[in-house]
């Protein structure tokens, strides 16, 4: 298949980009700063010669938009919201214009959109969307205005022959420098890797090959459309998470934070707590209805997976993995 992806270039973005190609399909990314022969230039805000390369193609998925690592200023909450605005506004119009529209166009949404909760999970038929939890800080909402925006962009685009799917992604787990799972990762390494704020808040995650594959599902079912959870099936409680995540380096003492010394962790790494402390307990619903099975539904083998691979392909600090010894020059 041809399969075209704008804003693939970040973490999430070379997940796709690399499992689509090892699956042997053909991909086109979409970036402000092309580097590879089969990357185009764009934008994301207006239309231009990338847009041919959506005629014709087997699928659109878009996973454009602004970092959500950063301090939740205004100025940064701006840019998160325009940058998921504006490209999904032009992928919509070049969809539109398109001569032979792509068949299916998966959009890039987030977890984030349901409510702060150590009750009930979340999937997408019962969830609860979030932005008037009584114990969540009143500024949390700003992110899930963005969500609702980003997910209503893509509902107005008038694509009447393209199906269009809004992925609530989770944290994509996958060894890459700079990925969720490097940073979690080097904080337990640093013995930084315990409980925060009590450690009760869940974690929902998703390991990077079942992300692939959920996303050829989803191209390949054309009985999917609107939103659709991506996401393990077994979100834990923070404490959990990072106790099994040490557990897959081999055993670490992991130092606990309170919510203040989550506040100046996340002010020194210019990131914003909510990343840190808002439970999401989200579930794939839609996903496991139709009959997708997961490689990785628990994060004990996936923390596994990915620890021996990191382990594997790297000169890190001592790091005690069963059977791995790495040791820096």
């Amino acid at each position: 298949m041809k399969i075209v992806i704008p804003g693939g270039t970040g973490n999430v973005g070379a997940v796709l980009e690399r499992g689509l190609l090892a699956a042997g399909h053909r991909v086109i990314v979409l970036t402000r700063n092309p580097s590879r022969p089969h990357h185009l230039h764009w934008d994301g805000r207006t239309l231009g010669p990338w847009a041919e390369a959506i005629d014709g193609a087997d699928a659109v998925v878009n996973l454009a938009g602004r970092s959500v690592s950063c301090r939740y200023t205004p100025e940064n909450l701006k840019a998160m919201m325009d940058s998921r605005i504006d490209s999904t506004r032009v992928v919509g119009e070049a969809v539109a214009a398109a001569t032979a529209p792509p068949p299916v166009w998966l959009q890039a949404s987030t977890a984030t959109i349901y409510a702060h909760t150590f009750g009930r999970a979340n999937d997408e038929a019962t969830g609860v969307i979030g932005g008037a939890e009584p114990d969540a800080p009143a500024y949390w909402a700003e992110s899930i205005a963005i969500a609702q925006a980003w997910e209503r962009t893509l509902d107005e685009a008038d694509t009447p022959h393209t199906r269009k799917v809004a992925m609530r992604s989770a944290m994509t787990m996958s060894p890459d420098r700079g990925s969720v799972f490097d940073v979690l990762s080097r904080m337990v390494l640093l013995g930084l890797g315990g409980p925060v704020g009590g450690g009760r808040q869940y974690v929902s995650w998703i390991h990077e090959e079942d992300f692939v594959r959920a996303v050829l599902f989803l191209i390949d079912r054309a009985d999917l459309s609107g939103p659709v959870n991506l996401a393990s099936p077994h979100p834990l409680r923070q404490k959990d998470f990072m106790r099994v995540l040490r557990r897959a380096w081999g055993g670490h003492f992991g130092l606990p934070a309170t919510r203040w010394m989550a506040e100046l962790g996340a002010f020194a790494l210019r990131s914003d707590t909510e990343l840190l402390l808002k439970s999401r307990r989200v579930i794939p619903g839609r996903l496991e209805a139709a009959g997708f099975a997961f490689t990785y539904p628990a994060w004990e083998a996936a923390a596994d997976d990915l620890a021996r691979r990191v382990a594997g392909n790297r000169r890190w600090p001592l790091v005690r993995t069963p059977g791995i010894h790495v040791r820096a020059a």
